[in-house]
Order: C-alpha cells, then structure tokens, then sequence
C-alpha cells in the first residue's frame, strides 16, 4: 500500500492533565501517514484522484486546536478520525509528541502513537 506522510506538524494546543496545561496551552508535533492506494494519482497527475495533503494538514491542525482534552490518546484518536474520514484510505497512523511534557526525571518528550486499518469486510 502507498503511504502520504505529514511530518512535524506543529500545534499550539491545550492539552493536558494539569491546570496550567490546560490554561496556557503548549506545543505539539503531530506525525500523520495515510494508506491508500496512489496508482489513479500517478497515472493521472491529478490531485483529484488522490488526497489532497493540504487540506489533511489543515483539518488537522484546527482538530487538535479546538478541543481541549486531558490526554494525547485522545489527540491521536481525533487526529485518526479526520485521517480516516476519506473513503479511500485504507489505514492511518498518527503521533502525537508532546516536547514540554512535566514530568518530574528528565525525558525529551512523551509520545502516543497509534494506526488503525479499515475494515474492509
């Protein structure tokens, strides 16, 4: 299966357990892959027959900076409804990182990543 990534999108979210998570907000890095057939795309040169990378990067980006949710679990699982939305895709995987995570040893950053398929039965 033919893969379009988007790598290092950068959000500015309120996401988080804490108050001042919540309150203040913070970076995230968003990594999304979709699964779909390109064949169409190639033959054609038509950005009608694929999808459209885009567009998919601005939904989102404004899915992950309307909600406000307390885990990145949830994030991620936002972020695949939107990946999953088009028909065409066949399977979605999604990151969510979160670089200035409190936690109290010292780590780069948390990440979540998750992948679903379709189920095409």
């Amino acid at each position: 299966m033919d893969r379009i990534e988007i790598v290092g999108l950068e959000v500015w979210a309120h996401h988080g357990v804490l108050l001042h998570e919540q309150a203040l907000g913070q970076r995230f890095v968003i990594d999304v892959a979709v699964e779909l057939d390109l064949a169409a795309a190639m033959a054609s040169d038509d950005l009608a027959d694929t999808l459209d990378y885009g567009v998919l990067a601005q939904e989102v980006h404004t899915t992950v900076t309307e909600a406000r949710d307390q885990l990145i679990e949830r994030v991620a699982q936002r972020v695949l409804d939107v990946c999953l939305a088009d028909d065409r895709v066949a399977a979605a995987e999604v990151t969510v990182h979160k670089p200035s995570v409190p936690l109290t040893v010292p780590a780069a950053e948390v990440l979540v990543r998750v992948r679903r398929e379709r189920d095409r039965s």
